[in-house]
């Protein structure tokens, strides 16, 4: 494979990528692994891969929309967005009761994880007292639990983390330079912020972002080397393909311009990379799979990703569904993961 003119003007020696947690990641070194042959890539990602993660297992998590549309933020990704005119009607935040229904059926189903989500800037205290008894409730069951609710503060972070939460769900969504143009009404700092409140109260994070936005490369470099560089890793990396939704900002500017989309090639090399840099993180494959074809999804197995949303719907975008996961599975050899996650044996 020839390197295009880009490739050949980053001439650096490539970084020590041999399976230890770093830290300290540079963008050049960051790029310098963006910029490798697809299939040197590959190797030294599943090569890192297998240092810390059972090769030929595959994490299944559910994920719920308990509250739904009417969100006051201005994500230009996102159809829950009450700036958006994508037809998602605002509901009110569903029973403790029906919720734990759903991940009864996401248990049945094999799921591992369950998370809720919910469309609010961030919570109110009112609804703390239901959401704690829905973290309880599928702790319960056996099943991990994940919420995101949009900002935490420390208090409510700490009333989490006594109600049992596993995982707290926060993206960064896109490199800091890009993300003054996706979202205005809060802050990359803003962000990192409620990382912060989550960690110090003891709850693992649940951190990644959006792909195929109109990005460039340098923006997805800018996007994992600010995870890779945090104090602390986070346990779980969502790497997320845009899912364009008509009537919302990047919905609408894709569906002028769709060379803009991510190819997914590259979307491979960015779970590579996120692999490599985050070594002992679950590298999900999340949003965007389902219009994925099955040997890019494998390449994506291949090159690191060890998680997956399983179910029809994801909040309110499509999913590839249970039996068809089921399928893909199958196909691979591919087997439900047993057991902890690496980070948290490490913790322990």
């Amino acid at each position: 494979m020839l390197l295009n003119e880009q490739d050949r003007s980053h001439p650096q020696p490539l970084p020590q990528a041999g399976g230890e947690v770093r830290n300290d990641w540079t963008r050049e070194e960051i790029r310098t692994l963006f910029a490798l042959a697809f299939t040197d890539l590959l190797f030294r990602a599943a090569s890192v891969h297998r240092q810390h993660h059972a090769p030929d297992q595959i994490q299944l998590c559910t994920l719920l929309s308990i509250k739904t549309g009417g969100c006051p933020e201005d994500c230009g990704y996102c159809s829950q967005s009450a700036h958006a005119d994508s037809g998602v009607k605002a509901t009110k935040l569903m029973d403790v009761r029906s919720v734990l229904q759903m991940a009864a059926q996401a248990k049945d189903a094999g799921s591992h994880r369950f998370c809720m989500g919910a469309a609010w800037r961030n919570p109110k205290d009112k609804d703390m007292p239901a959401i704690v008894e829905m973290v309880k409730g599928v702790r319960d069951m056996g099943l991990e639990t994940c919420m995101t609710l949009g900002m935490l503060a420390p208090a409510q972070a700490q009333t989490l983390a006594e109600a049992g939460l596993d995982y707290y769900n926060h993206n960064i969504d896109t490199s800091p330079e890009r993300y003054g143009d996706i979202i205005t009404t809060r802050t990359f700092e803003d962000r990192l912020d409620t990382l912060e409140n989550v960690r110090s109260a003891g709850i693992n994070v649940c951190c990644g972002g959006i792909v195929g936005m109109g990005e460039t490369r340098e923006d997805r470099i800018g996007f994992i080397h600010a995870l890779a560089t945090l104090p602390r890793h986070p346990e779980s990396v969502p790497v997320n393909a845009l899912v364009p939704v008509k009537g919302t900002v990047l919905g609408d500017m894709l569906a002028d311009t769709p060379l803009a989309k991510i190819d997914d090639i590259e979307f491979v090399r960015t779970v590579a990379v996120a692999r490599i840099t985050m070594p002992m993180s679950m590298v999900r494959l999340s949003a965007g799979r389902e219009s994925m074809s099955e040997a890019t999804q494998a390449l994506c197995f291949l090159a690191g990703a060890n998680s997956i949303f399983t179910g029809d719907k994801l909040l309110t975008a499509p999913n590839a569904g249970d039996d068809k996961d089921a399928v893909l599975l199958a196909k691979l050899g591919l087997t439900p993961l047993e057991g902890e996650e690496p980070m948290r044996v490490a913790a322990e």
